[in-house]
């Protein structure tokens, strides 16, 4: 199936998915230094509190999931 890639920003941000789906996944996103490390904190941070809050674990642990499933499906 084709692919169609997207950019509601010129550029700096790309989209792809197949022809006649309305799923997209991020191929590019084009963020500062600044922003990676925030996100990177974020993250660190997310992992942390996932150690004492149940609800947090349940979630970190579906996206983790949900990371090796798209991953292997490559």
């Amino acid at each position: 199936m084709p692919k169609i890639f997207e950019s509601p920003d010129k550029g700096a941000t790309i989209y792809e998915r197949d022809s006649g789906e309305i799923y997209k996944v991020l191929v590019k996103e084009n963020k500062s230094a600044l922003d990676e490390l925030r996100e990177n904190k974020m993250w660190g941070e997310i992992r942390r509190m996932a150690k004492t809050n149940p609800a947090m674990q349940e979630y970190t642990d579906k996206c983790i999931e949900l990371y090796h499933l798209l991953k292997d499906n490559k």
